[in-house]
């Protein structure tokens, strides 16, 4: 009896020392496959951020590549490795992939419902990528704002005023509003203004704001003209009409404006101020 119960506990014994045995190798496994699994993760992180840095930088190198798509390509490289990053620490914890992916594409599903306009707006920068009414550089004019495009991203689109404010709009704001580009055909139209009097020659004035358009920055093609825009109560409303480069386009302007009244005066032409003619008729008193 005794020896029997010597040979039970000897067997407990041996069981004891192999699940201990295996509990080790178990917390080993799982330690070593979480400390590389961070790791996989902060490393793929890191490589990530570095990815969308070193893609911005080798796109900025390529004069043919348009600089709008710049920062877009360079989040879509980021988010793509963070995407994979997680992927890959997930299949490193020792999860399965597969099941993983499913989970992830019903999540995604139920975060789209939940965040329709962070969405929305990834949905309009890719219009805006694909379709580019306007480019990194451009004047527009959208959702209220005016000023030069700065960055175009993901979800959020960076003007900066002509007081030098920064704006950021959300994409689907500006896809869903009028945009006006004025930068879009690289040449603007110029109409200079000016009421002159109607004593003046219309010849003169004609030589007169055509000497104006005698500027580098005035384009030949279309030609300078010489209107006739209306005639108003004191004055002949004429028109000089010039096209220039766009980046020539607001120097022109205000150089020629600076230089209006000498050449007029040169000429001999009158800026008249606003006048009323006034009849005065007496009524002769009735004979008594």
């Amino acid at each position: 009896m005794n020896e029997l119960s010597i040979a039970e506990m000897g067997n407990k014994l041996g069981i004891d020392e192999v699940l201990t045995q295996q509990s080790i190798n178990l917390i080993v496994d799982y330690g070593l496959n979480l400390i590389a699994g961070i790791v996989t993760l902060a490393i793929g992180i890191w490589l990530s951020r570095k990815a969308g840095s070193t893609t911005r930088n080798w796109l900025n190198r390529i004069d043919r590549l348009d600089p709008t798509l710049v920062p877009m390509l360079g989040a879509l490289v980021r988010y793509a490795g963070l995407t994979l990053t997680i992927v890959i620490s997930l299949s490193t914890f020792g999860v399965e992939t597969t099941s993983v992916i499913a989970v992830l594409g019903a999540a995604g599903i139920a975060i789209g419902l939940a965040l329709q306009g962070t969405l929305s707006n990834v949905a309009a920068g890719l219009m805006l990528l694909f379709l580019r009414p306007f480019r990194i550089g451009d004047w527009v004019e959208a959702a209220d704002v005016s000023g030069t495009v700065r960055e175009i991203g993901l979800f959020t689109t960076v003007i900066d005023t002509f007081d030098n404010v920064y704006i950021s709009i959300p994409n689907s704001s500006i896809w869903t509003s009028k945009i006006t580009n004025h930068a879009r055909y690289g040449t603007r139209r110029l109409d200079l203004d000016i009421g002159i009097g109607y004593d003046s020659s219309l010849d003169a004035a004609e030589t007169a704001l055509l000497s104006l358009a005698n500027d580098d920055r005035v384009l030949a093609e279309p030609a300078p003209q010489f209107l006739v825009v209306g005639y108003g109560d004191s004055a002949i409303n004429v028109r000089l009409r010039a096209f220039a480069k766009y980046d020539d386009f607001f120097g022109l302007y205000w150089d020629l404006n600076r230089k209006l009244k000498d050449v007029l005066d040169s000429h001999n032409i009158e800026i008249p101020f606003p006048q009323r003619v006034i009849h005065h008729t007496t009524t002769p008193p009735d004979d008594e």
